[in-house]
């Protein structure tokens, strides 16, 4: 039987790592394990994948000739897909405008459609356009979670829309030894006995929360605050709360961005508390890499976060201070264990590589 020829954009590996590479990364390291498709990884630095995906007789690597986004869908995308013949073509969020193959979409969410005060005016118009093109033009529409579906078959107007849900990968699941990773971090950022809040900076992500819980509270005399994050759309109410502290409570916060894998696993391991605080998620990766890892996790309990049932007793309303810090005052810290066990029973990559393989073997 003829093998299957994949093409998959790769080209957000050339940007941040985010939750789209971590996405491609998770299918795709359990898929190229079926000998029945060749995958083609594709984008500007090549090399770079090869340290993601690795080598296999299976394996191709190719490169983009352009960084420029308009040039990849529009010329070099499918120069690539007839050069080599490819059957499927996978991309995120937006596909090319000619089609010489099936295409596979990933939609991760349409937050900015039920969310719009949380986007520009641009954004929202060009990617409504683009996205809903993708949507109707593919072959098959992935997601990455039931809250996702339907807000993509609603607004697109599309139907079967098929979940390939997020999950962790094994690395989180490893046992540690945790003041092992409480000296490394300390010896490394100068910091200790900390909350953590990982996510890049958008207005959505409710970083203003956690801020204003953390003075108000007084809990910057007992901790340390973290942000993790790379730095997307100015968060004003954010900025406001932090220029008018006091100095002694600012050397009490700490901003980071640029972390790489190795440091941010240690600064994870070493939290004493990690918050998810964000709006509106279309999934939400952080909040069970964290209870992955047993550290004692509260997130909020909206949109795709709703469906952490394992962090049940950790959920509260991100619009209600209130409710937060009740969340913090009745925290059940001995369920860790059994979180970790119910998200591997339930949030695993070889489950979304077996639906995707699924999809493009039948």
């Amino acid at each position: 039987m003829k093998p299957i020829k994949i093409f998959v954009d790769c080209h957000k590996f050339d940007e941040d790592l985010q939750g789209i590479t971590t996405y491609l990364k998770g299918i795709y390291v359990e898929m190229t394990f079926k000998k029945n498709i060749v995958f083609y990884f594709v984008s500007y630095y090549p090399e770079k994948l090869k340290t993601v995906f690795g080598e296999k007789e299976n394996i191709h690597y190719l490169k983009y000739t352009s960084k420029n986004k308009y040039y990849r869908l529009i010329f070099d995308a499918p120069r690539l897909i007839k050069l080599y013949n490819i059957d499927y073509a996978h991309f995120q969020y937006v596909i090319p405008p000619f089609k010489f193959c099936k295409y596979i979409i990933t939609i991760h969410d349409v937050l900015f459609l039920d969310f719009p005060e949380y986007f520009p005016l641009p954004y929202r118009l060009i990617n409504k356009f683009l996205f809903r093109f993708g949507a109707k033009n593919s072959n098959f529409i992935l997601t990455v979670s039931d809250y996702s579906k339907e807000r993509i078959e609603k607004h697109f107007e599309v139907k079967d829309v098929v979940v390939t849900p997020n999950a962790v990968n094994s690395v989180f699941f490893d046992e540690y030894d945790k003041e092992k990773a409480v000296q490394e971090v300390y010896q490394k950022f100068g910091f200790q006995n900390y909350w953590l809040f990982t996510s890049r900076w958008e207005p959505r992500k409710n970083h203003e929360l956690v801020l204003k819980a953390f003075v108000e509270g007084s809990f910057y005399q007992d901790y340390n605050l973290v942000f993790i994050g790379k730095k997307a759309i100015l968060n004003k109410k954010f900025k406001e709360l932090f220029d008018d502290l006091s100095p002694n409570i600012k050397n009490k916060i700490y901003i980071l961005e640029n972390i790489d894998d190795y440091n941010m696993l240690n600064l994870l391991r070493a939290a004493r508390l990690f918050i998810y605080p964000s709006f509106a998620e279309g999934f939400g990766i952080p909040p069970i890499e964290a209870i992955a890892s047993k550290i004692p996790t509260i997130c909020s309990n909206t949109t795709a976060m709703s469906d952490f049932v394992f962090i049940k007793d950790g959920f509260f309303n991100p619009y209600d201070i209130n409710d937060f810090y009740k969340i913090l005052e009745n925290f059940n810290y001995n369920t860790l264990e059994d979180k970790k066990a119910q998200l591997k029973k339930q949030y695993h990559w070889n489950k979304s590589a077996s639906i995707l393989e699924s999809l493009i073997t039948k």
